[in-house]
C-alpha cells in the first residue's frame, strides 16, 4: 500500500464530482446532485443509455459516499481506495493522519502475512562445501553437505504449523533432526510458540511474543536440552528507531550465556546492519552493507571481528528472474579464502562454499578475486546484457499491446460517458455563444508531443493520435451559467468525467481553443496544474 510523494494517485473522486480536495461537505453534496441529475438510470428509456448511465451513477455514488463521510475521506487522501478496503476502523484514539498511516502499514503487513500463511509453504538451504585442496590431494571435492527442509501451514485464523528437518554428513559422519513448531495468536498484539526438536540439538521450548507499542516488541523463551537438561533462557527486545531502521538487545541465560545489541537499517537502495555480541565463550561483532546499483543487481560487503574470527567478505549478485537471484561472494580471513556461490529461488536457497586455501599469500588472494570480477564482467558484457535487453524489448512490446487494449476500453467508456453530457453540454455552448461568453472551440488531452501535431496536419500519425483525446464537450459542460470553467490544483485531469486517460505512465498535457467576448484565446496546462478561463494572458 504505497501513497505517491504528492498524494495526486488518491484524488481521482474528486476530479470525478469535480470539486477541490479541500471542498467542503456542502460543496460535495452540491456537486453530488448535479452529476446524479445527468446519470440517474430512469431519465433513459433506450437500453443502452441506461446502462452508461446506470454505470456512471454508481461511480458518483460511491464517490459521494466516500467523500461524504469524514473517516473514509481521512482513509482516502491518504491511501486511496486501497486503504478502504483494508478493513481500517478509526476512533477517537486514532484521528490523526500519522495514526491513520501506521495503523493502515499495521493492517497491510498483517494481511500479507496473513496471505501468506494461508497456504503450505516451503522453505529450504541447501549447503555443499567443496574443498579445492582436499579435491588436489585425491580425496574428493565434497567436504560436507546439509539439507534443511520446512513446510509452514496455516491450520486456522489464529493457528500455524511448521515441520522441518535437517541432514548433515561430513566426512564419514553423518547427523540429524527433526523439529516441529506451532505458533498460537493470541490478541492482535501477543503471540506463543510451542517447539520441539528430536535428533541434533533435540530439545523443548516455548516462546511468547508481544507488542508493547506502535514501535517496540518483546520475546521471552524457554528452553530445555533433551541430551542433558540444560536450561536456556531468552529475552529480546526490538525497537523502531526511525521510519527506515530498528534496534534489538538480546539476553541469553544458560550453559553458553551472552548479551547483544543489534541494529538494521533498511531503504531502497541500501541496507546497513550490526551486531556486539559478548558471551561466555567468544566476543565478537559482525557487519554488513548491501548496496542496490539497480532493479536487478547489488553488491554487497561485510566482516566478523572476535575472539575467534576475522574475515571480510565481498561480493554481489544479480537477479535473473521474478523469483530467482544468483550471488557469488569472496571471502577472505583466518579461516583461509573461499569462494561462495549462491542461487536462491523463492523460499529455496542452494549455497555452495568452495574452500580454495588456508594459507595466505598476496599474489594467490588477489588472483582469486581478480579472476571471477573479471569473468563476471565480461559474461555480463558479452552474455548478460544482449540478453536482457533483447528480453526487456520483448517485454516491453507485450505491455504495450495490454496498454493500448486497456486504453482503447477506457476511451470507449469515457466516449459512452460523453453521450450522456451532450444534451447539457451544446445548450451551455449555445447560450454561451449568444451571450458572448465562454466557448470551448477545441480542447484535446494527452501526451505533449501528440499535441504538437495539433496545428499540423502532415505531422499526425496513428501512433500520436491514438495518444490524445478530444475533451471539447466535457469542458463544455463544465461551463458555469456565468461563463467561467476552472479545472482544481493537483487533481489529474483523466478523472474528470468523460475524461480517460489516453497515454498511461506518461507525462500529459491539456490544450485549450476557446472564445470570449468576440476574442480568441489559446492555452496549454500541465495535467496537475490549475485551469481557469477565460484570462487575458491567454488571448491570441
Amino acid at each position: 500500500m504505497k501513497k505517491e510523494e504528492d498524494g495526486t494517485s488518491n484524488r481521482e473522486l474528486y476530479a470525478l464530482l469535480h470539486v477541490s480536495p479541500e471542498a467542503s461537505d456542502e460543496e460535495i453534496r452540491k456537486a453530488y446532485r448535479q452529476w446524479a441529475q445527468i446519470y440517474h438510470p430512469d431519465k433513459y428509456q433506450a437500453l443502452q443509455m441506461k446502462e452508461v448511465a446506470t454505470e456512471n451513477f454508481q461511480r458518483i455514488c460511491q464517490a459521494y459516499e466516500i467523500l461524504s463521510d469524514e473517516t473514509k475521506r481521512q482513509i482516502y487522501d491518504i491511501y486511496g481506495m486501497e486503504g478502504l478496503t483494508s478493513g481500517l476502523e478509526l476512533g477517537p484514539k486514532l484521528n490523526k493522519a500519522e495514526e491513520v498511516k501506521e495503523e493502515l502499514e499495521r493492517l497491510r503487513r498483517r494481511r500479507e502475512e496473513e496471505k501468506t500463511s494461508a497456504q503450505f509453504q516451503p522453505s529450504g538451504v541447501i549447503l555443499a562445501q567443496l574443498s579445492v585442496p582436499s579435491f588436489l590431494a585425491g580425496h574428493g571435492i565434497m567436504r560436507a553437505m546439509s539439507m534443511n527442509s520446512e513446510i509452514q501451514s496455516q491450520i486456522s485464523k489464529n493457528n500455524v504449523v511448521a515441520v522441518g528437518g535437517t541432514l548433515a554428513v561430513k566426512g564419514n559422519n553423518g547427523d540429524a533432526a527433526a523439529n516441529a513448531v506451532f505458533r498460537h495468536q493470541l490478541s492482535s498484539v501477543s503471540s506463543i510458540e510451542i517447539m520441539a526438536s528430536a535428533g541434533l540439538h533435540g530439545l523443548i521450548g516455548l516462546q511468547t511474543t508481544r507488542q508493547l507499542s506502535r514501535h517496540a516488541s518483546a520475546t521471552m523463551g524457554l528452553a530445555i536440552s533433551l541430551r542433558d537438561g540444560s536450561i536456556n533462557l531468552s529475552n529480546s527486545w526490538n525497537r523502531q528507531l526511525s521510519t527506515t531502521s530498528n534496534g534489538s538487545i538480546e539476553l541469553i541465560l544458560g550453559s553458553d550465556s551472552s548479551v547483544a545489541v543489534g541494529w538494521r537499517k533498511k531503504e531502497q537502495k541500501m541496507a546497513a546492519a550490526g551486531e556486539i555480541r559478548i558471551g561466555t565463550s567468544a566476543i565478537g561483532a559482525v557487519a554488513r552493507y548491501t548496496r542496490r546499483f539497480s532493479s536487478k543487481s547489488h553488491g554487497r560487503i561485510s566482516g566478523k571481528l572476535g575472539s575467534g574470527a576475522l574475515e571480510l567478505e565481498i561480493g554481489g549478485g544479480r537477479k535473473i528472474s521474478n523469483f530467482s537471484t544468483v550471488r557469488m561472494l569472496y571471502t577472505i580471513g583466518i579461516q583461509g579464502i573461499y569462494w561462495k556461490l549462491e542461487l536462491h529461488r523463492g523460499a529455496q536457497k542452494l549455497v555452495v562454499p568452495i574452500f580454495l586455501t588456508r594459507h595466505f599469500n598476496l599474489g594467490f588472494a588477489t588472483g582469486a578475486f581478480l579472476i571471477p570480477t573479471s569473468l563476471y564482467l565480461m559474461l555480463k558484457s558479452l552474455v548478460f546484457k544482449p540478453y536482457y535487453r533483447k528480453r526487456e524489448k520483448e517485454q516491453a512490446l507485450e505491455n504495450m499491446e495490454q496498454t493500448r487494449a486497456q486504453v482503447q476500453e477506457a476511451k470507449a467508456a469515457a466516449e459512452k460517458a460523453q453521450q450522456l453530457l451532450q444534451n447539457v453540454a451544446n445548450r451551455k455552448r449555445n447560450k454561451q455563444s449568444e451571450m458572448g461568453g465562454l466557448v470551448i472551440i477545441e480542447a484535446v488531452y494527452g501526451s505533449p508531443n501528440a499535441l504538437k501535431s495539433i496545428n499540423n496536419p502532415e505531422e499526425k500519425k496513428d501512433e500520436l493520435a491514438s495518444q490524445i483525446m478530444d475533451v471539447t464537450l466535457p469542458l463544455n459542460f463544465l461551463v458555469t451559467d456565468s461563463g467561467q470553467l476552472k479545472l482544481h490544483e493537483g487533481v489529474k485531469k483523466s478523472g474528470i468525467m468523460g475524461f480517460c486517460d489516453p497515454c498511461p505512465d506518461e507525462t500529459k498535457k491539456l490544450y485549450v481553443k476557446y472564445t470570449y467576448g468576440g476574442n480568441r484565446y489559446e492555452v496549454v496546462v500541465d495535467d496537475l496544474q490549475e485551469l481557469v478561463l477565460p484570462q487575458e494572458e491567454h488571448r491570441i
